[in-house]
């Protein structure tokens, strides 16, 4: 019963989606028609001098009538629909009172055709056959020829209504296509921008905030008037964090790139970096890009937390090969001198949240919380 009482889409009953070619074929069968049928009423010599010119000018108030038929289909106005196809179909009479009857049958088929093609078929089935009906009863020609006829007009209108819907449902597919492809693409280029967001923090607020740390303990000493031999240590350990905060970075634009680095390597010399204790098990092997850059970066995040919130704390680093997935341990003892508030309180405060998102991304676990007398972080990562 809803396919009855549904008309066609806004997709069908437009040009939505139609070819070039296919449009221009259309207008060429309706200028063609159009055509004959002009040249009909001018070549007839039953209607001359202003007898003639009026049936032209009803001739093309028919064709207004369709137009406007057409249009008004468009919204899914069913009243003025019916309302303008009655109309034509009253003019068809008309016309055929008056004896032109191949205009009167144009009327009438046509009426066949776009009340089969546009309205909803329980509204368009009895005006299809009304016209029909008309044509057959009322046209010139014999009864069965004209009943087949009009049987065949509204098979033309119905079987247009099928190419139509056909035409409008494959046009709202692939609309439907395009926004799905433009919702990937957006949400393609909101995590591209959220996984730079996060090379940002894990490069620039690691290297910043180890800088900060040891530029306000420096800070302190000469404030206190300490040995400038202290200050100095103090200032060239700020230097070499720069520079290892550019070498850094160098890296991460690497990885943004696909390039990827041992990253047993740089747990290695990040551990030495920070004096602490480095353990390795299992079989080296290389990992993916986006795995070596997440273990990198929670190692780089986990060593900036303890040096800043548990300074002269002891540390071990234990990187595993594992079956189908490698394991980062960064474990840390209590904190044997007390953080200064100034460098504690440095960073985003994104680390933790950072490092679990790197981990849900890639299909990971990560832990992190107090363990034994210290601080424990934990990640698994598929490998």
């Amino acid at each position: 019963m809803d396919r009855w009482a549904r008309w066609p889409s806004r997709q069908a009953l437009t040009r939505q989606g139609v070819p070039p070619v296919r449009l221009l074929i259309n207008a060429g069968m309706w200028i063609f028609g159009a055509s004959l049928l002009l040249w009909d009423v001018a070549r007839d010599d039953a209607f001359p001098g202003w007898a003639r010119i009026a049936l032209l000018a009803a001739v093309a108030g028919c064709a207004a009538l369709v137009y406007a038929f057409r249009r008004v289909t468009v919204d899914h106005r069913l009243g003025p629909a019916l309302a303008l196809l009655a109309l034509l179909l009253a003019a068809g009479a008309g016309l055929r009172a008056v004896g032109a009857d191949n205009p009167a049958a144009a009327a009438w088929i046509v009426g066949v055709i776009v009340s089969m093609e546009r309205l909803p078929l329980m509204a368009g089935l009895p005006a299809g056959i009304v016209a029909s009906g008309s044509y057959t009863l009322l046209g010139d020609h014999s009864l069965p020829g004209g009943l087949a006829m009009g049987v065949g007009f509204l098979l033309v209108g119905y079987t247009l209504r099928l190419d139509e819907e056909a035409r409008g449902t494959g046009y709202r597919l692939l609309e439907q296509e395009r926004a799905a492809r433009r919702a990937e693409a957006r949400s393609a280029a909101l995590a591209e921008r959220a996984r730079i967001a996060r090379e940002i923090h894990d490069v620039l607020a690691h290297s910043l905030s180890a800088q900060l740390v040891h530029l306000e303990a420096a800070r302190l000493l000469v404030e206190r008037g300490e040995d400038r031999a202290m200050v100095l240590d103090r200032v060239v350990a700020a230097r070499r964090m720069a520079r290892h905060g550019l070498a850094e970075t160098r890296q991460a634009l690497y990885a943004l790139r696909g390039e990827t680095a041992p990253v047993e390597d740089f747990l290695r010399e990040a551990a030495a970096t920070e004096g602490a204790r480095f353990e390795t098990e299992g079989e080296r092997r290389r990992l993916t890009a986006e795995t070596g850059l997440a273990v990198r970066r929670v190692a780089q995040e986990a060593l900036t937390n303890v040096r800043k919130h548990a300074p002269g704390a002891r540390v071990t680093v234990r990187f595993a090969y594992l079956e189908g997935e490698v394991l980062l341990e960064i474990r840390n003892g209590r904190a044997r001198e007390a953080p200064s508030g100034g460098p504690a309180a440095t960073g985003a405060g994104y680390g933790l949240r950072g490092m679990r998102e790197r981990a849900e991304l890639l299909g990971g676990t990560l832990e992190a919380g107090p363990a034994e007398d210290g601080f424990l972080v934990r990640l698994r990562a598929p490998a």
